[in-house]
């Protein structure tokens, strides 16, 4: 088991502080507080509506780069908000890289809302993913852990999957992950939509899309794992039936997007010795994979 990496930095208010008024003396705020901690990034409030988002780890560098080139193309297609960066700082001393300012959207973490309450998200984010899901341009990133063919992971997934759930798990596994490819050009994915980075309004709706570090190209279903990660049984299958409105996605998609939620619940199970709501997340996503009779009686 383990849980958040080390920090490769030291990071603080007075830091923040310091970069603003160095880089962005018109965003400077008397008022900037410890935010949000994460795997890859720390965040800071400044002022009542704006966030400072740092790296914390330098693997976590390329991933902020990720999101500044990519968020004000993608943003004007969605129909949710995203936090397009309003500011983006270089290195400097003291702070070895990019960092950025983003608004502070709406909403809260639909990790802290109970399963049963997160049914009202289910059309708007089915919405926001087949918006998502379109061609993607040719610069965008690469991303060796999402979007990619599960056939590239099996190895490490697998064995997370059987050190969590067992041998006859996984066998389903494989049997789901090896289903036909992704037939299409490759998409636009955000590579992380679990619960702690969807926002809710407070009567359940979407109201924001966070964290896009792990934006790239691929095939839509790590995206699709959202399914199992978020929802129970009657939301998820009103997910499903919003997200085949659009005409995007083929059976097989979901057979791999159950296979994505399975290895990621896993990865998240062994990964979450200090973070309560993403070991939440792993609980949720492993009774609602191993418990859905349409993909668990396979292998």
């Amino acid at each position: 088991m383990a849980g958040i990496p080390a920090a490769d930095v030291r990071i603080d208010a007075a830091l923040v502080t310091r970069l603003l008024e160095e880089q962005a003396p018109h965003l400077a705020d008397p008022h900037v507080e410890p935010f949000a901690h994460g795997w890859d990034n720390e965040m800071f409030a400044l002022g009542p509506g704006l966030l400072v988002r740092l790296p914390r780890r330098r693997a976590a560098a390329d991933l902020i780069e990720h999101e500044i080139a990519t968020l004000p193309r993608l943003a004007g297609r969605l129909p949710s908000p995203v936090p397009v960066p309003v500011f983006a700082g270089r290195p400097s001393r003291g702070y070895p890289w990019r960092w950025t300012v983003v608004p502070r959207l709406p909403g809260h973490s639909a990790s802290g809302v109970p399963v049963p309450d997160r049914a009202a998200a289910a059309p708007g984010l089915a919405a926001f993913l087949a918006a998502l899901h379109t061609a993607a341009d040719d610069d965008a990133p690469a991303n060796p852990y999402r979007g990619v063919p599960l056939a590239e992971r099996a190895e490490g997934l697998s064995e997370r999957v059987r050190v969590v759930a067992g041998d006859r798990a996984v066998r389903t596994w494989r049997a789901h992950a090896t289903a036909p490819a992704w037939p299409g050009p490759p998409v636009w994915v955000h590579g992380d939509p679990h619960p702690m980075n969807l926002l809710l309004h407070s009567d359940g709706t979407l109201a924001g899309v966070i964290d896009f570090g792990d934006v790239c190209a691929g095939d839509p279903a790590s995206d699709l794992s959202v399914a199992w990660l978020m929802f129970d049984a009657d939301a998820r299958a009103e997910f499903r039936a919003s997200c085949s409105l659009s005409g995007t996605y083929d059976s097989a998609v979901w057979a791999r997007a159950w296979a994505w939620a399975l290895g990621l619940a896993s990865v998240f199970a062994l990964a979450s010795d200090d973070m309560p709501a993403l070991a939440a997340i792993a609980r949720h996503g492993l009774a609602e994979t191993l418990g859905d009779p349409e993909f668990s009686a396979a292998g």
